[in-house]
């Protein structure tokens, strides 16, 4: 018999922008595989995170995917859904909106973020009642001069890839101090997964770093003439990867812009910030879409239409505090709705 450590994760009540909480259950288990089969349901105190009142404050964290955990002996990271004590969907649960459950849907999340100094509250690079040289110099670059923070952003990396998550890259942003990562899954759940699981590794490792890391699209203010933080959403079904039609993706476009409100609702808070129309952005109160349009609400990449309109969509509002299973829920719904008989 071997003692393990289960990481139980999930997310609060707070609105609009949840947290992760999470708490280790410590528990026995002779030749553990690492299954969700093997798990069992937990429970927490609701009322210490906006889910409960203090007189039936118990809620409970269904295990919904497990991943190693690669900086603990015998760890395990677990994703749960918080429910009710009936059993049923916990009204922050925002998982158990999404309509998926064939995993049609692929989501490919570009999550991107800034790492603060912790004694400074500025982002790296920052000096303190100052600002560095603007923006321009900092993207995918190299160098002391203009890099900030790679040391926890390699490390960041590797925590992931050895966690099993379908990481696929990491760059430099365009502000001091800003930076990206991007995640590809088959199924929108494990998509939103896999999001949480790899902002719960960055957050605990800047614990070791003095930093913390701010999630807000537009952290050094809405004036600045900085670019803000994102979380674009790439996305595809078996109609957009198959189709071959131009008339098709226009359809599939043209089914947003009735819902503009909607998608916002549950894009980020604070997304009025970023989304101005300036800084690569569309504005929030427009809704358009193009191809290879860095500025357009939903951007057609080009190799799509190089493959004959065989491919995905990105849509480029949702914030970089956004959370992925509501924006997931939300686009599916949506794309599903669209009339292309």
């Amino acid at each position: 018999m071997a003692k393990i450590k289960l990481e139980y994760i999930w997310l609060d009540g707070y609105f609009p922008t949840q947290n992760m909480r999470s708490k280790t259950k410590v528990e026995e288990h002779e030749n553990f595989k690492g299954t969700i089969e093997e798990l069992s349901m937990w429970s927490f105190d609701g009322s210490s995170t906006r889910q409960a009142e203090g007189g039936a404050s118990d809620c409970l964290l269904k295990p919904v995917a497990i991943y190693p955990d690669p900086d603990r002996i015998n760890g395990y990271l677990v994703m749960t859904e918080v429910l009710n004590a009936d059993g049923t969907p916990h009204v922050s649960n925002g998982r158990a909106t999404i309509d998926d459950d064939d995993n049609d849907f692929w989501f490919g999340f570009e999550q991107e973020y800034f790492i603060m100094d912790s004694k400074t509250q500025l982002p790296l690079g920052f000096p303190i009642g100052g600002y560095p040289a603007p923006q321009g110099m900092y993207y995918c670059s190299v160098g002391g001069k203009n890099t900030h923070g790679r040391a926890l952003v390699e490390e960041h990396a590797d925590l992931c890839i050895d966690a099993g998550l379908n990481f696929e890259g990491i760059n430099q942003e365009v502000a001091s101090g800003q930076w990206e990562f991007q995640l590809f899954a088959k199924g929108a759940k494990k998509a939103g997964d896999e999001i949480w699981i790899a902002r719960y590794l960055l957050d605990r490792l800047t614990e070791k770093y003095g930093y913390y890391i701010e999630y807000h699209p537009k952290p050094l203010g809405k004036d600045m003439d900085w670019n803000g933080s994102g979380m674009h959403a790439n996305f595809s079904n078996e109609v957009l990867r198959t189709c071959g039609s131009e008339e098709t993706y226009g359809k599939i476009c043209e089914a947003f812009r009735p819902v503009v409100k909607e998608h916002i609702e549950v894009y980020g808070e604070f997304n009025d910030q970023r989304l101005t129309g300036l800084h690569e952005t569309a504005s929030i109160n427009d809704f358009s879409w193009g191809i290879s349009d860095r500025g357009a609400s939903i951007r057609i990449p080009i190799i799509t239409v190089e493959k004959g309109w065989k491919g995905w969509l990105e849509d480029r509002r949702p914030a970089s505090n956004g959370d992925p299973y509501k924006i997931a829920g939300r686009i599916i719904k949506t794309v599903k709705s669209a009339d292309i008989s």
